[in-house]
């Protein structure tokens, strides 16, 4: 929130691409989610899973083997402003050509929509302008709108991780189950072109290659 008050508050504010990783791993719901309704907390409390609610919508991700970023800009920049599904398309289009930098094939979802319960996985639902790879849902994103300012945070997989995120929803045995072969079926990581473990530094050095007119970096490691 600290990055999207900061350009809300600033005219003149530089759009801001931050990558990272969570370590430890954990949870992240979007902002309209109960975690109570979601999360079964007692589990996440016994196995030391930690938990919190993100500025942007979208539905519940486990946080692990993924590079993550955020992306924050004013709504009138004239490289990154415009509407929401501007603001979708443009990022969408930075990462997948940074990922086929990286060779990685993937590709920006059509019009096809697959549906998934409200309360269920990030990833097992695409929509338009999300990224995926061989059909299947590579990144996760959701964006927040100020009257001035925007933010986008997302996670592209990079192994099996997001997975576990089933161990830890609020459902029955069978619900379980089925959320767990509908997350398989719908999600798909890059590994396989990436390798076990690859630096965030290296998909920095992607991007910094295709972006369009970067002039300075920030470190903010504090921000969120």
């Amino acid at each position: 929130m600290r990055l999207l008050a900061a350009a809300e508050a600033d005219p003149g504010w530089l759009p801001v691409l931050r990558l990272y990783r969570f370590r430890p791993a954990g949870i992240t719901l979007g902002r309209a989610q109960d975690p109570a309704r979601t999360l079964d907390l007692e589990r996440c409390a016994a196995d030391n899973v930690a938990w919190s609610i993100r500025p942007t919508g979208g539905r519940a991700v486990f946080h692990d083997a993924e590079w993550t970023y955020s992306f924050t800009a004013r709504t009138g920049d004239p490289e990154w402003g415009g509407s929401l599904e501007i603001a979708y398309r443009r990022i969408a289009s930075l990462i997948v050509r940074s990922l086929v930098r990286l060779g990685v094939p993937a590709e920006i979802a059509g019009e096809r929509r697959t549906g998934s319960a409200r309360g269920g996985p990030c990833f097992a639902s695409t929509t338009r302008h999300e990224i995926l790879l061989r059909g299947r849902k590579l990144v996760g994103s959701a964006q927040r709108r100020a009257s001035a300012a925007w933010i986008q945070q997302g996670s592209l997989l990079l192994g099996p991780g997001h997975l576990r995120l089933v161990e830890y929803l609020r459902l029955d045995p069978e619900a379980r189950s089925a959320t767990r072969r509908r997350l398989e079926a719908q999600a798909c990581d890059a590994g396989v072109f990436l390798g076990a473990e690859p630096p965030v530094e290296r998909w920095a050095a992607a991007l910094a290659a295709v972006l369009p007119g970067v002039r300075r970096i920030r470190d903010l490691p504090s921000a969120r």
